[in-house]
């Protein structure tokens, strides 16, 4: 009999244990940390005063053209449109692209290669280039926040095969693993899209996304941009990438990655 009792309060307790790991693990499993929220609840500000502030100092006129472009017949016209604002209201349509471009990004709404095309319209190659990969590094940014807080449901269910792939890699190159991400970001093996919703899904540490954004997005950027400087030479936006941009991508790729497959083999 004593040893039934004892049995049943090792049972009692084990179980209680097994809730206990579970209520820990379901309360880390979405982690946020103060720095992190503050920089997520920035981004969301950041949106809302921008917009406002762009609202109170623009020139009263009419802003029917100003819509989010889907081809480039409409980006043509939001070019023609913005120029005749980008020299006296730099600041305004400054603080507008960067607002809608971060929005775009946060919240995946296809379309930034055309606002990537519109900075290399109106600002030129090194200022067009400097303010897509500070956009897309903060879109990106805010983007992986976003996902750790609520991701993991969407994740899964959208690109299962997908993240688990990408779990795989990522536990497989975790010595190198930057030079994985840097891999990613560079070629098109993975959509951006997905590397900024699965990241923290994965658990790739925040420092390794954001550097691994901030170089890897530069060579794209710059191929997207300087092409915005002749939009109305371009027919389709597949035309971005031809043979040679594409093979340069991957070459970069294959650059950053080797130190990775040179690890693995000495091992």
């Amino acid at each position: 009999m004593e040893n039934t009792g004892k049995g049943e309060e090792l049972g009692i307790c084990c179980s209680c244990n097994e809730d206990v790991v579970r209520e820990k693990s379901t309360t880390k499993e979405y982690p946020l940390t103060i720095w992190e929220v503050g920089i997520a609840g920035g981004f969301v500000a950041s949106f809302l005063v921008g917009l406002l502030c762009v609202y109170w100092t623009m020139p009263a006129s009419d802003y029917s053209f100003l819509k989010l472009p889907r081809t480039l017949e409409d980006l043509q016209i939001l070019r023609d449109h913005l120029e005749n604002y980008t020299s006296d209201y730099t600041i305004q349509v400054l603080v507008g692209y960067c607002v809608v471009y971060i929005f775009m990004q946060t919240f995946m709404i296809p379309g930034t290669v055309f606002m990537s095309l519109l900075a290399g319209a109106l600002f030129g190659v090194v200022k067009g280039v400097a303010l897509v990969v500070f956009t897309a590094t903060a879109g990106a940014s805010s983007c992986y926040f976003l996902s750790k807080l609520i991701g993991r449901p969407l994740v899964f269910s959208l690109w299962p095969e997908k993240v688990h792939f990408f779990q795989a890699q990522v536990a497989k190159r975790r010595e190198r693993l930057l030079n994985y991400m840097l891999f990613l970001r560079v070629t098109p093996t993975l959509p951006n899209t997905f590397i900024n919703v699965a990241s923290p899904i994965v658990n790739v540490p925040y420092h390794i996304f954001l550097l691994a954004t901030v170089i890897g997005l530069i060579p794209a950027a710059y191929v997207t941009v300087r092409a915005g400087l002749a939009i109305g030479e371009l027919q389709s936006v597949g035309d971005l990438y031809d043979f040679n941009s594409i093979a340069t991508l991957f070459l970069i790729g294959v650059v950053s990655v080797t130190p990775t497959l040179i690890s693995k083999n000495k091992s």
